[in-house]
């Protein structure tokens, strides 16, 4: 198995099985929507998204094995190699564009045309797959039994186990049926209330709280007790610490970004006004501390995919499991964007800056694919590679005359297609590796990818207008973290008029944090984020716990485990989705006429919530029949 040439795929070379069909070209667009828009959801309210392959894989089986009858491993792969698609890309413009919506908000632009998110988008998820295809040789084949690709493995396991593909979906549409009616009872109807909170009268400044939500017990069960309590106690430092400290010693002075006393300020105000700064500190100076670490390991792995890049391959005869887009066809569509970067206005950028754009995109796409090979997707340092470029980018339209207005916007465009570009090379990378072991076509799955990018681009502007418009950035319905230190770190550098005592104590803090060897990102994250987030999150990941702490086998641990992170998928899509239908009510005004009048006080929130997790926990004891 780890001789690359000893390796056999699972549908042969020489076998042609449907792969590239109407079928699975139509189920992978309507999931690279769906799962992108409960993504962008997803992460502009905790600031993480949750990686979509393995759920698309599995309704992909249930639609195409139980109900069309049908039965082909390649097919459920070209859903899953779509699907994904649509969620990589919404996580790589969520941590930038919505910056652009802060801005329109404060009078200082316009706001951002559809047309605009679009191209960025679609830029970026192209640039990401031409980028990653040339490394496919070196990172998937060459490298097989050395780069494990988690996420790209575990698909392929899914896929592999195709006859339980039945139970499994069954376990993914259970979770987002749920979650739904969940989401659309609490925050639609106004049955009880989604978040309960209580403010200490004796530790001003203090407030204790949790959101009950669907999607954030999914997240903690998905990430796990570890990386739950990391942001659980980001969070306590923040509204336990430096809340009420900033309330005992701040008093009735009025402190620079605030306009009011402190002593009139309620909790919400303290986190609004001096909070959001230094947690915006400590992500930035997570994303950077997370890149520094990982230098080393970027340069080596740049070096070894040019030079696998520089060996000639032959290309005569190439068998099925081998071809990929013709080198020249991407060479030219990597030539008409960077012409395109420079040519339209959204891009305030001459010829050099688009192709400074291209080199840093292919550095970031290559080192990107190779890290989800080392550490899986959800390690991956995108934003701090997103951050890297963001201030390289704001210093160099700075001295080029771009500032202003002009110069924010085009750093924001260029940091996000940056980030984009590195989402999606991960996932193209983990899709193909998934595609390697199963025996399917590269070429039609770099096509998919490609296509799942157009469609996710088209639909992205929607979505993210949609929020805006519904409940608006950097509220506590969606915090949109990223997107707010993204914007601070753009205007610093332009304008030179942050906080930046606030900002300097959220990155000392990181600094602590990486000394005490905390995980960073998620401490920051935690810090950033309202308390209540973080302590539904870990609600989720107290339930992982529990299941992994009671007895039974290695291979009945992962059993419980695999069924637990299926179904609480589903919860994350279900709550994503109603969301975004909740957002659509909002908009169109009928939001007010379908809450009802009185709701259920919040002792009822907390044991339906209970309740929910214990079902959680069942799912996953659940033993199969």
């Amino acid at each position: 198995m780890d001789n690359k040439n000893d390796f056999k795929p699972y549908i042969p070379a020489d076998k042609i099985v449907p792969e590239f069909t109407v079928t699975s070209v139509l189920i992978g667009c309507i999931l690279a929507i769906v799962f992108g828009a409960a993504n962008a959801y997803l992460g502009l309210l905790v600031g993480m998204t949750i990686s979509a392959s393995i759920p698309a894989a599995v309704i992909s089986m249930g639609i195409i094995r139980v109900i069309l009858r049908r039965d082909s491993i390649l097919e459920n792969n070209l859903v899953q190699t779509i699907g994904s698609a649509g969620e990589s890309l919404a996580a790589g413009a969520i941590f930038t564009l919505p910056a652009l919506f802060l801005w329109a908000e404060e009078g200082k632009i316009e706001f951002p045309s559809i047309l605009t998110i679009f191209l960025i988008a679609l830029f970026g998820g192209i640039l990401g797959v031409c980028f990653m295809v040339p490394l496919r040789q070196a990172l998937i084949v060459e490298e097989h039994g050395t780069l494990p690709f988690p996420e790209g493995t575990a698909c392929a396991e899914v896929l592999l186990a195709g006859e339980e593909g039945g139970s499994k979906a069954g376990s993914v549409f259970k979770g987002l049926g749920i979650a739904a009616v969940y989401k659309f009872v609490a925050d639609g109807f106004g049955v009880f209330p989604s978040e309960i909170g209580y403010a200490f009268k004796g530790f001003a400044g203090s407030q204790i709280g949790i959101q009950v939500l669907p999607s954030l017990a999914g997240v903690g069960f998905i990430c796990g007790p570890k990386i739950s309590s990391y942001m659980l106690a980001g969070g306590t430092l923040s509204w336990f610490v430096l809340m009420p400290a900033i309330a005992l010693f701040g008093g009735d002075a009025t402190i620079f970004p605030a306009t009011d006393p402190i002593s009139s300020m309620a909790p919400s105000d303290l986190w609004n006004n001096y909070i959001k700064y230094i947690g915006a500190g400590a992500v930035a100076a997570g994303g950077v501390i997370s890149l520094i670490k990982t230098f080393p390991l970027i340069i080596r792995t740049f070096k070894q995919a040019m030079k696998s890049m520089s060996k000639k391959h032959a290309n005569t005869n190439v068998l099925r499991t081998q071809e990929d887009l013709p080198m020249p066809l991407l060479l030219a569509m990597i030539l008409v964007i960077v012409v395109l970067i420079w040519l339209v206005p959204t891009f305030p950028v001459n010829p050099i800056g688009a192709l400074i754009i291209v080199i840093f995109g292919f550095f970031f796409a290559s080192v990107s694919s190779r890290m989800v090979g080392l550490i899986g997707s959800s390690n991956n340092p995108v934003s701090g590679m997103a951050i890297a470029t963001l201030i390289i980018a704001t210093l160099l339209l700075k001295l080029t005359g771009s500032d202003g207005t002009t110069g924010m916007v085009g750093a924001i465009a260029i940091g996000g297609i940056i980030c984009i570009v590195a989402a999606i090379a991960g996932d193209t990378s983990q899709d193909l590796k998934t595609g390697f072991i199963v025996g399917a076509t590269p070429k039609k799955q770099q096509i998919g990818e490609m296509l799942g990018v157009v469609v996710s681009a088209a639909a992205i502007g929607f979505v993210l207008y949609l929020l805006n418009e519904a409940w608006g950035y950097g509220t506590d319905k969606i915090p949109a973290a990223q997107a707010t230190m993204m914007k601070l770190l753009v205007e610093g550098i332009m304008d030179a008029n942050l906080p930046w005592a606030l900002i300097l104590i959220g990155v000392c803090v990181a600094i602590v944090a990486e000394i005490l060897q905390v995980p960073v990102m998620p401490f920051a994250v935690g810090m950033y984020l309202p308390f209540s987030l973080s302590a539904g999150i870990m609600a989720g990941g107290a339930v992982r716990f529990i299941v992994e702490k009671i007895k039974g086998s290695d291979e009945e641990k992962k059993e419980r485990t695999d069924r637990g992170v299926l179904f609480t998928s589903g919860l994350i899509a279900g709550e994503g989705i109603m969301g975004i239908v909740l957002a659509i009510l909002a908009v169109a005004g009928v939001d007010s006429v379908i809450k009802l009048k009185a709701s259920l006080p919040q002792f009822a929130s907390l044991i339906i919530f209970i309740l929910l997790l214990f079902y959680l926990y069942r799912t996953c004891m659940k033993k199969e029949k």
